[in-house]
């Protein structure tokens, strides 16, 4: 007998792989250098708690690295340089009331410049910032965990990868 995680998970994978109409989001993968080590800027869901990257629904009138920019200022209340090209994407399963949906989402690099005390979600969500490691112990999904670890790559090829300005941190 299936135990009730065990089916759950069980019924996840079965829709992962299905051809079920898929929804589509975007989110932000937000990062800084700090003392020549890159760092990521992680936060709970809503729901579960999980230590994810901000991510939300498409917006009308916003393009999809917009969306990942509003979300990442929304869920943690950062500004910064989001990319307009994807680093990648991954498929999840979202549930929504008792209905379970399928989700891709496309993320983008978001170098974060400000960080305020206080932001629109604080009093739902907590924030952490980690290095490559420990944010990949924490992320609750192995393919986030992948896409921080592309990042990390990349930044590190950057030429001015030493040379990152610090992030202004606002209090009100």
């Amino acid at each position: 007998m299936f135990t009730g995680n065990l089916m759950r998970d069980w019924r996840d994978r079965l829709a992962l792989r299905s051809d079920k109409t898929v929804r589509k989001q975007s989110g932000a993968i937000p990062y800084a250098v700090v003392n020549g080590q890159v760092v990521f800027l992680l936060v709970t869901s809503r729901g579960t708690g999980r230590w994810i990257f901000p991510k939300g629904e498409p917006i009308e009138g916003l393009t999809p690295w917009q969306v990942a920019a509003r979300e990442a200022s929304e869920e943690a209340g950062i500004e910064g340089e989001i990319d307009s090209r994807p680093l990648g994407s991954y498929r999840s399963v979202k549930t929504i009331a008792i209905r379970r949906r399928i989700v891709d989402v496309e993320m983008y690099p978001l170098r974060v410049t400000r960080q305020f005390d206080v932001w629109p979600e604080k009093k739902h969500r907590h924030r952490h910032w980690a290095i490559l490691p420990e944010a990949k112990r924490l992320l609750s999904n192995p393919q986030l965990a992948a896409l921080a670890a592309k990042l990390t790559q990349r930044v590190r090829l950057q030429p001015q990868f030493a040379h990152q300005p610090a992030i202004e941190r606002i209090s009100s």
